[in-house]
């Protein structure tokens, strides 16, 4: 199997990727974890524990091709691996935690460590972040079990290890994390001066009407070209309440307007899903009149919480910004939201983000 070089360059050559000399200085480190983890594993009564290889902490701004770096390594391990995006990967451990309480167990994080340490040697993170001071406590000592066990952990971040948590509470606990993720991996800056989201979106239109076989086809080869089809399912975790998210990846996030406004959806989960991803991609937004009222008010609230947050919008619509809403209560109100949607279109919306 090729080296992750080696698979950049093949992308590079065959015009999948743009040659970028931030992303190659972070080759070598990457193809250090595949050849340390690819090693054979000798067999025999006496034979000796693989040494621990040490991972990699990849930190930088939205589109500057951490997930996709992650992903060659993850193609080109052969150990038993899993590849989870941080969010969800907490969801998981939560809910397995709440399985081994109801076993009676004094303990309940020791078995799910120890039993994804026996499944896995590599596990691959993608979006680090810790917001919640349940999984501030947790990460500690689930990260030290899983560490002592030999899993080599690669993980990327929008921020380095010491801002993870930042102003969190009680975070004097969490700072001995911090030591240890600068211990157990290398932290890498990828600090390219190029978006490469932004270049694969720049020229490109954001807003199709009419809802048809164009736009729809529009939209999914935009999909496909930010998410190279590892999307996934992402679950949010609001005031003690998951909102699902239908397609997620790398800050990406795609969703029907049924999805978002058609569901008992709320300011803070539009929040949530701002605080998230950077481009969102809303398909299939209606006309919008009285016979919807409640759906176009969540739509006003939703476009007003991604554009604050300066989150690039994509969407497919019955028709132009000023024509969705023209009649009806609230057909008024809505010119502000038509106003926010026109200049979400503009050139470079969501870059200052």
């Amino acid at each position: 199997m090729m080296s992750v070089s080696s698979a950049y360059a093949a992308r590079v050559a065959e015009g999948h990727l743009r040659a970028d000399p931030v992303q190659e200085a972070v080759l070598p480190a990457l193809d250090r974890v595949r050849d340390g983890l690819n090693l054979p594993v000798k067999r025999g009564l006496f034979r000796k524990a693989a040494p621990p290889v040490r991972g990699v902490y990849l930190w930088g701004g939205v589109g500057r091709g951490k997930s996709m770096l992650m992903d060659l390594l993850y193609a080109t391990v052969t150990v038993p691996k899993q590849r989870r995006h941080f969010h969800a990967f907490m969801q998981w451990v939560h809910a397995e935690m709440n399985a081994v309480r109801k076993t009676g167990a004094s303990d309940a994080l020791a078995p799910v460590a120890d039993k994804l340490a026996d499944e896995v040697r590599f596990l691959a993170f993608d979006e680090m972040q810790i917001t919640d001071i349940t999984d501030a406590m947790l990460v500690g000592r689930l990260f030290e079990r899983l560490f002592a066990a030999g899993v080599t952990v690669v993980t990327t971040s929008n921020r380095p290890p010491d801002d993870l948590y930042k102003d969190g509470l009680n975070r004097a606990l969490f700072v001995p994390f911090i030591e240890m993720l600068k211990d157990r991996l290398e932290v890498i800056a990828l600090d390219s001066p190029t978006d490469h989201r932004q270049g694969r979106l720049k020229g490109s239109p954001t807003y199709f009407t009419p809802i048809d076989s164009p736009s729809r086809a529009k939209m999914s080869e935009i999909w496909e070209d930010l998410t190279h089809g590892h999307a996934h399912p992402e679950i949010l975790r609001v005031h003690g309440r998951d909102v699902e998210i239908p397609a997620f990846y790398n800050g990406a996030a795609r969703a029907s307007f049924y999805d978002l406004c058609g569901r008992p959806l709320g300011p803070a989960d539009y929040l949530a899903l701002a605080g998230v991803a950077r481009v969102v991609m809303i398909d299939e937004i209606p006309q919008l009149s009285s016979e919807n009222f409640n759906q176009a008010r969540r739509f006003v609230t939703l476009i007003d919480a991604l554009y604050e947050a300066k989150v690039r919008l994509i969407c497919s619509a019955a028709a132009r910004p000023d024509m969705l809403y023209v009649e009806g209560e609230g057909s008024f109100e809505f010119g502000r939201t038509a106003s926010r949607l026109e200049e979400m279109q503009s050139e470079g919306w969501g870059s200052q983000a």
